[in-house]
């Protein structure tokens, strides 16, 4: 049975949203690529540095300010058009979110975009002080859900999120959904490493070839709410 495992921010959320408080979609895509790399950054040289301080460093660097406005907003952020579909084409799967934004603010988020029921489990990579793409991230999702690490297939609209997934052992699939976002060649899928098996213009398209791929499927995991925030 394959779990189906949907990373958050710009692939169910979209963080055009931000836009109201940056200002211009320009600065939003490069606020949201300088803060990811700093985490990179922070994983790679042995430290941890989590999305909210991330976030807050990359608006200083930009001399943008606004931390506490851009803070309230990533927590009231819409669900991208193509969302609620694609769930409805895999309600026989086990569906869960693993993000790298503390449980609190990715549960508000998919609260707030009308979601977060959809899905069997909220994991938050924070608390391992780790997040995507590190192996243990996807290690901790499958020991969390009581799978191995080849059953779960992330899906995710980020390159290095895929590449992470695979080199953990997962399979995965890509949304290659360029139109949100102008840092596209930031999140596109890296050519010099594995490629996932599905790839999509949308997240409804993704969830059909998800169905044809896996076909008949048991019946879902269901987590019960006290395990779900247990898992952040």
């Amino acid at each position: 049975m394959a779990v189906i495992a949907f990373d958050v921010n710009e692939t169910l959320l979209d963080t055009r949203a931000l836009d109201v408080v940056l200002g211009a979609p320009q600065v939003r895509s490069t606020w949201f690529a300088l803060m990811v790399h700093y985490t990179f950054v922070a994983g790679l040289t042995g430290h941890y540095v989590g999305y909210p301080a991330a976030q807050r460093a990359a608006l200083r660097t930009l001399g943008i300010g606004r931390e506490d406005e851009v803070a309230e907003q990533m927590r009231r952020m819409p669900a991208h058009a193509d969302v609620h579909a694609a769930l409805d084409r895999l309600t026989d799967f086990t569906v869960v979110a693993l993000t790298n934004s503390p449980l609190d603010v990715a549960t508000a988020g998919l609260e707030y975009a009308g979601i977060a029921t959809r899905f069997d489990a909220i994991l938050s990579a924070d608390h391992l002080h780790a997040l995507k793409p590190q192996r243990r991230v996807y290690e901790y999702a499958a020991a969390a859900l009581g799978v191995t690490v080849s059953q779960i297939r992330l899906v995710a609209v980020h390159g290095w999120d895929i590449a992470g997934a695979l080199a953990a052992g997962c399979r995965a699939a890509f949304v290659d959904r360029p139109t949100a976002n102008l840092h596209y060649s930031a999140m596109a899928l890296n050519p010099l490493g594995p490629q996932p098996d599905i790839v999509g213009t949308s997240l409804v398209d993704v969830a059909d070839k998800i169905v044809a791929f896996h076909g008949a499927v048991t019946p879902p995991l269901r987590t019960t709410p006290e395990t779900d925030t247990q898992h952040g």
